[in-house]
């Protein structure tokens, strides 16, 4: 085969691949549309996380990246709190991503697990020991598309499965007013106790936290304490380390103190 011939056959390929790469981004668009319509949006997301953010979590006052999947695992929104996408761990983009998924993939319509429920048992020894194994992130889907779309509303996550397992906090599943679990949200940037509470009041700002019940101390899906809740005891048997800060727990009292989960509205 000339020179010529070879170049020519190489263009057709790469066309092709090209065409086909924009027709699966294009499908990935149109198919988040549809099924994230009862999801937070992008721009929702983004004021949420903010909002969030403000607060005062316990953790280092960092910004955040925050994702929202739908009850499939299916990246429906990805944003940022800061002035760019530099501004926060460039690699807590994905870990939202895993946190959501998580916490999809691990709550039940009558059960809510948070990702920071899970980190006791999946130490060595625990009863989902190797979980966090299980079900890897999709890494072409987690570094696919132009750096300059992270945590934009056309985000190359969006309409695709991210996969991936995570088990400290951040992460929590979404339930509407009628207490239908329609998805979760993963929150990373911080310490992974501020990530837990900013992902909380997040979820809290959104109107999406009528949570039906969970393994906390309160029976909803709150992040449990190692040495706070006692032993033995579900809460402990769901627990996570306090994230001390130069040895000093500056966060376990504002975990307490989140804003309660909601009540189901009468039809």
């Amino acid at each position: 085969m000339n020179t010529n011939l070879r170049r020519s056959w190489w263009l057709v390929a790469f066309s092709i691949s090209a065409m086909a790469t924009a027709a699966a981004q294009n499908d990935a668009a149109q198919n988040a549309g549809s099924r994230c319509a009862a999801l937070p949006t992008h721009a929702q997301l983004k004021a949420a996380l903010t909002t969030a953010r403000q607060a005062d979590n316990g953790g280092f006052n960092l910004d955040m990246w925050g994702t929202v999947v739908d009850r499939d695992g299916v990246v429906c929104a990805v944003a940022f709190t800061g002035t760019n996408r530099g501004a926060q761990w460039p690699g807590s983009r994905v870990i939202s991503a895993q946190k959501a998924n998580t916490a999809n993939a691990f709550s039940l319509p009558g059960l809510a697990l948070s990702t920071a429920n899970l980190y006791a048992a999946v130490q060595p020894g625990g009863s989902l020991y190797g979980l966090q194994h299980s079900n890897p992130v999709e890494t072409l889907v987690a570094y696919r598309g132009a750096g300059s779309r992270f945590g934009q509303p056309n985000d190359p996550m969006v309409g695709m499965r991210i996969g991936g397992v995570n088990v400290f906090g951040g992460g929590l599943a979404l339930y509407n007013e009628r207490q239908q679990l329609i998805g979760a949200i993963g929150v990373s940037g911080d310490t992974s106790c501020a990530d837990h509470n900013i992902a909380w009041r997040a979820r809290h700002e959104l109107n999406l936290d009528f949570v039906p019940a969970g393994v906390s101390a309160a029976n909803d899906d709150n992040i449990n304490y190692i040495g706070v809740v006692p032993v033995p005891s579900v809460p402990n048997d769901f627990s996570h380390p306090v994230c001390a800060i130069g040895g000093e727990d500056n966060v376990s009292d504002i975990s307490a103190s989140l804003p309660p989960v909601q009540e189901p509205q009468e039809e």
